[in-house]
């Protein structure tokens, strides 16, 4: 052996009192023998010397032996467990430390120590004092070579898997426990190996042997044990089970996700996928969720036969799988029908979970069948665990949940039924606030359906086309509104507004709106005025009942706020005439394509105060279409400038169409999405005129006289127009309001007849006094003509104009004469 200096070195080096130390070449092999190396190896040395040491390893790790001898080169020694054959074959475990010899010697020798595991006084003093301290530690403790090989570990280790210590000695961490991401950790330790740094609170997730389908989590303390010179021996590490830890942060996060994707919306559906979507994969393999069918329609939840002789029929509103191959269950918004006594209908029952640990492979699920899915065994779908939670909300059962496992996961327990009832219960506040959305905007939905004209009214000034289109669940339904309302004259009156606010006040206060301005059309009053009378009607209602205007667009019980175009349209000339409040100004697609808008002064919202109303009259071409629509139209919620809205509006009404309807729709389908966030109402109004061969008119003297001149030009006009059979009726009324208009009016007069859908006898004078119907006594001698009027024809009215006023009367072309 070498000198008694190279021997004494190596130990004060590596710590070691006795040891049995040996010399070895450059090329490995064996040039001294000692003593000790040969009472500890029994090997005598006129066999060993010569021999390389990887002859004198054990088969397991002779392979290592070049390795060991190349990191000794680079790092100048090296420490760890080896497995050497004694003389007589047995093996035996040894800690060996490898360094170079004195450098006067040069580093072309290496002096090894070899100390038994067992019998060596300075380890067995450090070891047991080491164990000592940890024996009673719950964290898991251990100690590593160079090679990452097991040197040693406490009992407390053996909790993580890899059984007792002394079966993890010159083990690697894959060896000790396989089902563990050892790439990871050992990548952790070579890191400490090569830095020195101290590496502190690594967490670890995976699985442990004994727990192969539970995840598991460990944080993991890493330090590097070297010699006095620095020189790497090893790690020693920590591990420290968090797994409880673990899953209730995984909990908490899950709950954190529910809150933040549950109930994004107020659609019953949607609500019940969220709840679907949340849970799987982290949770559950396989979620269904099944409601009452009165849920879904937004009704009370009706108590049903759950008495447990009847089968039950739900609604599947919810489905997610981690794996797409499991597709036989039933479809969203099929029927689910569960047998008596299933544990989905016990739920339903007695409003309590249950939990299914492990499930009969063989068992149907539950029989829950579906036309459009067969009944699938839960062998077919690989389920083994199950919890059934009820989706209650406010003291009411609305259906059930069903988490299901496959395959490798854990079956459930106690605490995921916890978890799993947190989940339902926000979500069914959400399904719950989501019926009762449905219920009150169906109702509202009804409502305003209700109140909108179900038909356009048939006439002949204008071909007509509407398109209605209702908020979002999210906003709520408006109060959006359009009409159309036959005048005298053959005139039509096109409206088009809007009540702000949404739900069903905004519904009932439009309702009133449209007939308060259906009763002011009545009265033929210019656009402005009606407006007017319009306004006022809203402010009054708002002082009497204090409301104020909801800049917010909450909803609303009132008006105030209101927008509304009202527009005139006559077709025996093509004049227009309109005024709006607070409402967007038409558009005019002329008959060669082109859109214009109209430069219409914006009087203030309804009920809000401020200046007159103002009109603009105007002269269409026959074939041009006025484009009515409440501001839903030009701008769903995107906030663009106005001129941009325009444009876009602009380029829609300028495609070509098949019919106005479908050119109405295409409008509504191009500028506003499937959920607008506002009410949109679209009204397309193409203009007509009538011909010269349906009009006639007669400018009248004032004078008695020409009331006979008036019956006979009346009658040669009808007789033209087929209508002798009119002629006395029309007679007689001409007779009558010609002569009022000479006794009682100012000059001059004017006769017109219309003829279109109905017969419509006209005379224009130049007073201001309006005639009033009058019941005579039988001694009167007068004050008969007008109830004669009333008597002969379907209507009458009078109407004033800017230079007198007009008194009508129409008859029908289809009735038979009075």
């Amino acid at each position: 052996m070498g000198t008694d200096e190279e021997r004494d070195d190596a130990r004060r080096r590596f710590d070691v009192a006795d040891a049995a130390p040996l010399l070895l070449d450059a090329a490995g092999r064996v040039t001294s023998w000692s003593a000790e190396a040969q009472r500890l190896l029994a090997y005598p040395a006129a066999e060993v010397v010569g021999t390389r040491l990887a002859d004198l390893v054990s088969a397991e790790d002779a392979g290592r032996v070049p390795e060991l001898v190349e990191r000794c080169r680079r790092n100048g020694g090296w420490a760890g467990l080896l497995r050497v054959r004694r003389g007589d074959g047995t093996p035996v475990r040894v800690m060996a430390r490898i360094a170079s010899a004195l450098e006067a010697r040069g580093p072309s020798r290496w002096l090894v120590l070899l100390s038994d595991m067992a019998e060596a006084p300075g380890w067995d003093m450090h070891r047991t004092v080491l164990e000592q301290m940890v024996a009673r530690s719950p964290i898991g403790i251990a100690v590593v070579d160079t090679d990452l090989r097991f040197v040693w570990s406490n009992d407390a280790l053996a909790r993580f898997g890899g059984g007792p210590p002394q079966g993890r000695l010159g083990l690697r961490l894959a060896d000790v426990q396989p089902g563990l991401d050892s790439e990871a950790v050992e990548a952790q330790m070579r890191h400490v190996l090569a830095t020195g740094e101290t590496v502190v609170g690594y967490e670890h997730v995976g699985h442990v042997r004994s727990a192969p389908h539970r995840e598991t989590a460990h944080v993991l303390s890493f330090t590097r044990l070297q010699d006095e010179r620095g020189h790497p021996m090893g790690v020693y590490y920590t591990v420290v089970d968090i797994t409880a830890r673990h899953r209730a942060r995984q909990r908490l996060a899950l709950l954190d996700r529910a809150g933040e994707q549950i109930g994004r919306t107020l659609d019953i559906l949607r609500t019940a996928q969220e709840l679907a979507d949340v849970a799987v994969p982290e949770f559950a393999d396989l979620v269904v969720v099944d409601l009452l069918e009165s849920v879904l329609r937004g009704a009370e939840p009706a108590p049903g036969p759950w008495d447990g002789t009847a089968p039950v029929r739900l609604r599947r509103a919810g489905r997610q799988a981690a794996d797409p191959d499991v597709t036989r269950t039933v479809a969203i918004g099929d029927d689910v029908v569960y047998p008596p006594g299933a544990p989905p209908i016990r739920c339903l029952v007695k409003g309590r979970s249950w939990r299914g640990e492990r499930l009969d492979p063989l068992a149907e699920e539950w029989g829950a069948d579906s036309p459009a899915a067969p009944k699938a065994t839960f062998l077919d779908l690989g389920l083994h665990s199950v919890l059934v939670v009820p989706v209650r909300a406010r003291g009411v059962t609305l259906g059930v949940t069903t988490f299901f496992r496959r395959r490798h996961q854990e079956p459930f327990d106690e605490d995921d039924l916890h978890l799993a009832e947190d989940l339902v219960s926000r979500a069914a506040v959400c399904v719950d606030n989501a019926r009762r959305y449905t219920r009150e905007r169906d109702a509202a939905l009804v409502l305003q359906r209700n109140l909108l004209p179900h038909r356009l009214p048939e006439q002949c000034a204008v071909e007509v086309a509407a398109c209605y289109r209702p908020a979002d669940e999210l906003t709520g339904l408006g109060g959006d509104w359009y009409d159309l309302i036959p005048l005298s004259g053959s005139r039509v009156a096109l409206v088009v507004g809007e009540v702000p606010g949404h739900g069903i006040g905004a519904a009932a206060a439009m309702g009133g709106l449209r007939t308060a301005v259906r009763t002011l059309a009545a009265l033929d009053l210019p656009p402005d005025e009606v407006l007017a009378h319009l306004d006022d009607l809203v402010a009054t209602a708002a002082r009497e009942e204090g409301a104020e205007p909801d800049p917010a667009g909450a909803d609303s019980t009132g008006a105030v706020g209101s927008g509304c175009l009202y527009v005139i349209y006559d077709p025996v000339d093509g004049q227009c005439v309109m005024a709006a409040a607070g409402h967007p100004a038409p558009a005019v697609v002329l008959p060669d394509g082109s859109v214009t808008f109209v430069d219409l002064p914006q009087g203030s919202p309804l009920g809000a105060g401020g200046p007159p109303f103002e009109a603009v009259e105007m002269a269409l071409t026959e074939g041009s279409t006025l484009a009515l629509h409440t501001d839903g139209l030009l701008d769903p919620g995107q906030g663009r400038a106005v001129d941009a809205d325009r444009e876009r509006l602009r380029r829609a009404l300028q495609r070509e169409a098949a019919s106005l309807d479908l050119r109405c729709r295409g409008v509504v389908e191009a500028l506003v999405p499937d959920r607008p966030h506002d009410d949109v109402a679209l009204l397309l109004a193409r203009t007509r005129l009538l011909g010269d061969d349906q009009v006639a008119d007669w400018d009248l003297p004032v004078d008695p006289a020409v009331v006979a001149e008036a019956r006979k030009a009346v009658t040669r006009q009808l007789t033209e127009w087929d209508l002798a059979e009119l002629a006395f009726t029309t007679e007689l009324v001409v007779s009558e309001l010609v002569t009022n208009a000479i006794r009682y009016g100012a000059g001059p007069v004017r006769l017109r007849l219309i003829k279109e859908r109905a017969l419509i006898c006209e005379v224009f004078d130049g007073g201001a006094t309006a005639p009033h119907l009058r019941h005579p006594r039988t001694t009167d001698e007068g004050g008969r003509g007008l109830l004669l009027v009333s008597q002969f024809t379907q209507r009458w009215g009078t109407r004033f104009a800017p230079e007198g006023k007009i008194i009508w009367a129409e008859q029908s072309l289809t009735d038979p004469p009075v």
